[in-house]
């Protein structure tokens, strides 16, 4: 009869820890989501408002140039050189950051109450 019993609650235990494992999964995979959506919202409000600024930018230029359209070549030649500065350097400042965030969130322990 004790083994019995034994056996039951090493059971009860098995399913309790895999139900654990399983909430926790959830937990952390909603908190990285949840962190990844709240940025991308950030992320596209600012992208709208360069937008909008470098249209202004390019059309300000290209009143100083004489032709509407050498501003916005202008504009464009300046993100040519940005990108290629930004693909030269993509491992350092952009994969490695996002990777070091996304194991930070996933390793932060939660301190409910604490």
């Amino acid at each position: 009869m004790p083994i019995e019993k034994l056996l039951e609650r090493a059971e009860d235990y098995g399913k309790t820890t895999i139900e654990l494992v399983k909430l926790q999964a959830i937990d952390k995979t909603s908190e990285v989501a949840s962190s990844l959506a709240s940025r991308l919202v950030v992320f596209l409000i600012i992208a709208l408002f360069a937008i909008v600024v470098n249209i202004g930018l390019s059309l300000w230029i290209g009143d100083m140039l004489g032709k509407n359209y050498y501003g916005f070549f202008a504009v464009s030649g300046f993100y040519v050189v940005l990108a290629l500065v930004m693909h030269a350097c993509r491992e350092s400042w952009i994969k490695h950051p996002i990777q070091n965030s996304i194991i930070a969130q996933m390793l932060k322990e939660k301190s409910y109450g604490k």
